[in-house]
């Protein structure tokens, strides 16, 4: 049997880190994980280089919740990727995501149990990545923005929705500069300093002005981890709709009109890096 699942990463319109509340939407750029059968062995392998640590813990969580033995059932993982790796793109929460949808899949059709739910899928998911030590706050505006496409205001602490909605399908541009952060190496208590000004920008995504949300927690939490918030200034003046950091960085994601879409890349070629052009998801993580 072979099934393979495709999952979008998501772009921050609020980081959780600093008041436990978050929001983010479901972006183009994905990872795909194709599974197969094997015999008597869990083997897993990506195209970016990146550990296989939690791929293995979402094998073992689904498994383990079937009580499935892995020296009497194999499978094959590989999954690809067309999302920037610790960006704050949420590739963690996608590729999770993918992983444990697909393998659930696989698992339940070939001893015929009973598959695993939405939310079930996606709290597996999240308890892998905490356990691999990839997200700080587990990430649950992220998850859901990547499993459900559209746009999510949540309770990251309680991993409850506030909101869960499409969202009008703009075009999205992606700045990645030269280098990479690691949600690992942030400063949580740092940032906690802010929670103050995020809880301004937390109340206009709950009454759904993302935009304006979006703009502001991108200016906090630039100047709190040391980006450059003159990237997404530069964005705003060449015509974009939002733009701020995503997640602790490095990327920087601009929401824009085709209008304005080139003007705002070409505002951005003046830094190093490079420029990704996608849009808004609102489909979410689906078997293909």
């Amino acid at each position: 049997m072979k099934k393979t699942v495709r999952s979008p990463g998501s772009a921050t319109i609020i980081n959780a880190i600093a008041t436990g509340f978050g929001s983010a939407f479901g972006i183009g750029l994905d990872i795909k994980c194709e599974a197969k059968t094997a015999d008597n062995s869990i083997t897993c392998s990506n195209d970016v280089g990146a550990d296989n640590t939690l791929m293995e813990l979402c094998v073992d969580r689904v498994f383990g919740h079937y009580g499935i033995d892995k020296d009497e059932f194999g499978i094959d993982l590989k999954t690809k990727s067309s999302l920037p790796m610790a960006s704050g793109l949420s590739s963690s929460s996608a590729s999770s995501n993918a992983i444990v949808k697909v393998v659930s899949s696989i698992v339940s059709e070939e001893f015929d149990l009973k598959p695993l739910d939405d939310l079930q899928i996606i709290n597996m998911a999240i308890d892998a990545s905490l356990e691999a030590g990839v997200t700080i706050t587990g990430s649950f505006d992220d998850a859901t923005a990547s499993y459900f496409g559209g746009v999510v205001v949540t309770d990251n602490r309680n991993r409850k929705f506030i909101i869960k909605d499409k969202m009008e399908e703009y075009q999205i541009l992606v700045y990645m500069p030269n280098f990479y952060s690691k949600s690992g190496d942030s400063n949580p208590e740092r940032m906690k300093l802010l929670a103050p000004l995020v809880e301004t920008a937390f109340g206009f995504a709950k009454q759904k002005d993302y935009f304006k949300a979006l703009n502001l927690n991108g200016l906090i939490y630039s100047a709190t981890l040391g980006f450059d918030s003159s990237i997404a200034i530069d964005a705003l003046e060449a015509g974009a709709i939002a733009s701020g950091l995503s997640g602790t960085g490095s990327s920087f994601v601009a929401v824009v009109t085709p209008e304005s879409i080139d003007e705002v890349a070409d505002a951005w070629s003046r830094f190093e890096g490079s420029v990704i052009r996608t849009e808004v998801d609102n489909t979410g993580c689906t078997l293909l």
